[in-house]
């Protein structure tokens, strides 16, 4: 479908976005770009600065600098109650005396709509996320998934233009976690809303959106689709941030897709700026060495320090002698029987396309 047609959307630009608490910058010249329809995750660790961003863009902070642009108009002086955005929390924030019915309508009764609006309104969005049933039932009455789709439903009544999600699967348990990010996607995707959601968990960031922007200390380190922050991290935190979880440090360029570390070549699938002769050091992903078959050209020796089950696979901790005794943390994704000794030897290979460079 066209996004764009749809009436819940909206375009939103920040530039040069900047909020100080006295002494501290919390957040510095940001800006980005969201076209209508679009989906962005805001994610980064606690204390990068997302949350205060979105709060800024929500009209419940105001930035020391900047414009907030949405359909070319300059939100910054808007209030926060005129701005019509939707707004999911954490903490649910529903009124406990109230039903799940007028929860919902409570946004479109405050902007006093006609009470066929609100019926209409209000089934629409009860049905979306499956709550017709439980309209009359209080929060308390609710599990923490239902009382979550309640919130989502009324921040959807009144149709905004832009849909604000602040960590809103954080209270979760994993199955629960996964059902609503499923119901969340399946919304934007029926719907169109643009949508702009802050979580530090990598994993929501890339099955929700279309756009990611990955914060530290304030600053937008890399602006980009899932796809290429996935296979091109800009910067060693991102690449940390997306699983490059192994570091060899002391690294060095040497032409034809390679990086030395003391005596082992380990074959790049990606340098961020990287020219032959460049020293820095080599981020892996768990995936990026794999125990080889036999010996065989290509392959390199390790030594495994210890070993065990994690789910359905194997890891691995493997030192590498010709790498200075360099350790690794590798998983397999399959059970290995038996589980190779503390001190055993194996051969293994890497893959180039979970192994990055970046310059000192």
């Amino acid at each position: 479908m066209d996004r764009s047609d749809h009436a819940l959307n909206g375009a939103i630009s920040l530039k040069n976005i900047t909020k100080r608490y006295k002494d501290v910058t919390v957040v510095e010249n940001i800006n980005l770009e969201l076209a209508k329809g679009q989906f962005l995750s805001l994610l980064g660790p606690s204390g990068s600065g997302k949350t205060t961003l979105l709060r800024m863009i929500a009209g419940l902070a105001q930035p020391d600098g900047g414009q907030i642009v949405l359909n070319g108009r300059d939100i910054i002086s808007t209030p926060a109650n005129k701005r019509n955005f939707g707004m999911v929390f954490q903490q649910y924030a529903l009124f406990p005396h109230m039903t799940v019915w007028d929860n919902v309508a409570y946004g479109l009764k405050a902007r006093k709509e006609s009470k066929s609006v609100i019926k209409e309104r209000v089934e629409k969005y009860l049905a979306m996320v499956g709550l017709s049933h439980l309209a009359g039932r209080k929060p308390k009455q609710l599990s923490g998934g239902q009382q979550q789709r309640v919130s989502l439903a009324r921040a959807l009544a009144v149709e905004p233009v832009l849909m604000l999600f602040d960590e809103p699967l954080s209270n979760l348990d994993a199955r629960l976690k996964e059902q609503m990010l499923k119901e969340i996607r399946s919304l934007h995707r029926s719907l169109g809303f643009t949508a702009i959601f802050v979580t530090h968990d990598q994993n929501e960031a890339l099955y929700l959106s279309d756009k990611i922007a990955v914060l530290n200390k304030g600053k937008i380190e890399q602006f980009a689709a899932p796809e290429e922050i996935i296979t091109s991290p800009v910067t060693p935190f991102v690449a940390d941030f997306f699983g490059y979880t192994n570091r060899l440090e002391g690294a060095e360029l040497v032409g034809r897709g390679l990086a030395r570390i003391g005596s082992l070549d380990v074959p790049v699938g990606h340098a961020a700026d990287g020219a032959d002769g460049a020293k820095g050091v080599v981020l892996l992903r768990p995936n990026a060495l794999q125990i080889a078959d036999g010996e065989r050209p290509g392959t390199v020796a390790a030594t495994v320090a210890d070993s065990r089950y994690l789910g359905g696979a194997t890891e691995y901790r493997l030192r590498l002698e010709a790498a200075g005794g360099a350790e690794m943390t590798v998983i397999t994704q399959r059970l290995v029987h038996p589980l190779p000794a503390a001190g055993s030897s194996v051969r293994c290979e890497f893959l180039p396309e979970s192994v990055a460079f970046f310059k000192e």
